[in-house]
């Protein structure tokens, strides 16, 4: 079992480190060692010892909550040398001629079971072949069942450690978190020639716990000499440093909005400053412009990915020091784990938080059962709204500009209130589509449309454009949030059935409340419907699709023209007396009597239902098919 690195393979000869996104600064691979027994000890750097970062400290640094530890033979004191991921089918060093003097293709690694269960057959299988090829540990995912007892066993007889993975992390973000742990735990107590020369400041960014972005930027603004602020890629503020003396007031603008202000971002966009600074390895310089002071930036990198940015500025009018650049150069290294832990747990937060959500809003997880951090009161009402691409436009087949609009829509919610006391909305994505849990006050029903209206509006200014925003009931506390969530879903269904589906459309089931019905009366029909499949109206279909006639087509212009020959023949463009031969051919062909009200009834429903299933139509929403969980093009794909 040869482990598939996260990253691509660097040249023959060059030496890395499999998690390392600097590997031309770490020395070789250790050299070849011969292949142990199952369970054989590992050597644990002594506490003197210099050595790679052991398990305890990586699980430390990555947080609680995130792995458990089923078991560790030789203790967390297990040295980790980088991450790989598990990969079953690729060749094992078992295969190689000589396999006694075969160099562990896993030595030391901390191996990603991506897709390995701890409840499955295989699992046992797993650990074997990681053990065999020196694995520090191995994790595997644990679902809802515990690991079996072939699994537990086999723990007991190996080296390697086995830890699992809860449901609510996402192995992406496990990875980057691990890659984070390894490299800050291997980069702490290493001197950095840049760094080594501001005294203390080594001692400063050993003490900082990783993903303290506060305290980070108090330690840098030591080693640069300047009041520090740390930015995401969309120039909001992560943390900034203190300030002894006064900040100028660019300084004291972006702290206060926790973001650049716009119009700053305006300049530094349209000066090029951005370009420089995103495509640039090297720190940028922003001279002093009137009453703002001179300012250093530099882009803190993992590779070509951008994690955010470090700004220097100048303090009391002086300006910044000789060796600033080198020291903020050194200052974005030193941030790369910072910003990857940081980054990694936010998504996992937000990860976590939207799947309480969606287990409220699904009714998986009892009203009583709640997340606390969701902040519902049952006291209060709430109405959900849904948002969905309309059917056949670009948005829903790119998925990639799809979301970034649904995001952007999330960040309006947010801020928007239905009244002075409301709590912020709630957001959760899934399936292509995004449902926002709004406070409605029943005192003013139309807070919540006049939202809606809102998110459809800004929508219209953000690539691909068109949505539909469907506004469910407003229900009574975190009980009524599956009823409302299902009103939701059924409006959506509504928009995206009628004639113009492309356009926006704004709605609530009180808007479309006929149109409703029948869609719920034509879900419950429809099973009793494919069961009877001999039926007249089921003849005339068949007979359509084997003979390309159009007497389907014909009844449905004449019944939607109430009886009308004229009205019909008009909107089939074709002759009255041409209608009129049809319409007598669908009574002796098939029986269809049409001057019978039961049999327009059954011939109506009949129609609509065979529209439906040449549309692939059907019930809409949180688990089911179409535009339910996994049925959107634009679904995003979550590996479990």
């Amino acid at each position: 079992m040869r482990p598939r690195q996260p990253s691509p393979e660097p040249p023959a000869g060059t030496p890395r480190r499999p998690d390392s996104p600097e590997s031309a600064e770490h020395a070789a691979p250790p050299p070849p060692v011969r292949s142990p027994e199952p369970g054989s000890p590992r050597h644990v750097p002594g506490p003197g010892e210099p050595g790679p970062p052991t398990l305890g400290r990586v699980l430390d640094l990555v947080g609680g909550g995130v792995l458990d530890v089923v078991r560790a033979p030789h203790g967390l004191g297990t040295p980790v040398r980088g991450v790989a991921l598990y990969d079953a089918g690729e060749p094992t060093w078992e295969a190689a001629p000589d396999a006694a003097s075969a160099a562990l293709p896993a030595r030391g690694l901390l191996l990603l079971a991506v897709g390995v269960d701890v409840a499955e057959a295989a699992a046992p299988d797993v650990l074997l072949a990681a053990d065999r090829a020196g694995a520090a540990a191995v994790v595997m995912r644990r679902g809802t069942r515990p690991p079996t007892r072939a699994l537990t066993e086999t723990a007991r007889g190996v080296g390697t450690a086995l830890l699992t993975r809860g449901p609510g992390t996402d192995w992406t973000e496990l990875l980057a978190l691990l890659r984070a742990g390894v490299s800050y735990a291997d980069q702490v107590g290493r001197d950095d020639p840049e760094t080594a020369e501001t005294p203390g400041a080594r001692q400063g960014l050993e003490h900082v716990r990783l993903g303290d972005l506060p305290a980070l930027a108090n330690v840098l603004a030591d080693l640069v000499g300047g009041a520090i602020t740390i930015e995401d890629t969309r120039s909001r503020v992560l943390a900034y440093s203190r300030t002894d003396s006064g900040a100028d007031p660019l300084r004291q603008l972006t702290i206060l909005g926790q973001r650049v202000p716009e119009w700053r971002v305006a300049q530094l966009r349209e000066s090029g400053f951005f370009r420089e600074l995103w495509t640039s390895y090297d720190v940028v310089h922003r001279p002093a412009d009137g009453e703002f002071a001179e300012r250093l930036a530099v882009a803190v990198r993992v590779g070509d990915d951008v994690l955010g940015s470090l700004w220097a500025a100048a303090a009391d009018g002086r300006p910044l020091a000789e060796g600033a650049r080198a020291a903020l150069r050194a200052a974005a290294r030193a941030a790369v784990p910072h910003l990857i832990q940081h980054r990694a747990h936010t998504r996992l937060s937000a990860r976590r938080h939207e799947e309480a959500l969606l287990g409220v809003l699904t009714g998986r997880t009892a009203p009583a059962d709640r997340d606390p951090a969701l902040g519902l009161d049952d006291a209060r009402h709430y109405a959900v709204l849904a948002v969905a691409a309309p059917p056949g436009t670009e948005a829903a087949v790119d998925g990639t500009a799809w979301h970034r609009l649904l995001d952007v829509l999330a960040l309006q919610a947010a801020a928007l209130r239905t009244s002075a006391d409301a709590g912020p909305a709630l957001s959760a994505q899934t399936g292509g589509r995004m449902y926002l849990v709004v406070p409605a006050d029943p005192e003013r029903p139309r807070a919540v449309a006049a939202i809606a209206r809102e998110l459809a509006a800004t929508a219209r200014t953000v690539p691909p454009g068109a949505v539909h925003v469907a506004v469910g009931r407003a229900e009574a506390g975190a009980a009524g949030l599956a009823a409302s969530r299902a009103s939701a879903d059924l409006v959506l269904r509504v928009l995206a059935e009628r004639s113009d589906p492309a356009a926006s459309a704004v709605a609530g089931q009180d808007d479309v409340a006929v149109e409703a019905a029948l869609l719920q009366v034509l879900d419950r029909v429809e099973p009793v419907w494919r069961e009877a499949a001999d039926g007249p109206v089921h003849r005339m279909l068949a007979h359509d699709a084997e003979h390309g006639t159009a007497f389907g087509t014909t009844l449905s212009a004449y019944l939607a023209a109430f009886g009308d020959v004229g009205t019909a023949a008009a909107a089939l463009t074709v002759h009255p007396n041409t209608l009129r031969y049809r319409l007598r051919r669908i009574r002796d062909l098939f029986g269809l009597d049409l001057a019978d009200p039961a049999a327009r009834l059954l011939a109506d429903i009949g129609l609509r239902l065979a529209a439906r299933h040449a549309a692939g139509g059907g019930p809409g929403g949180l688990g089911s098919s179409p535009g339910g969980l996994g049925n959107s093009p634009g679904n995003r794909d979550r590996p479990t």
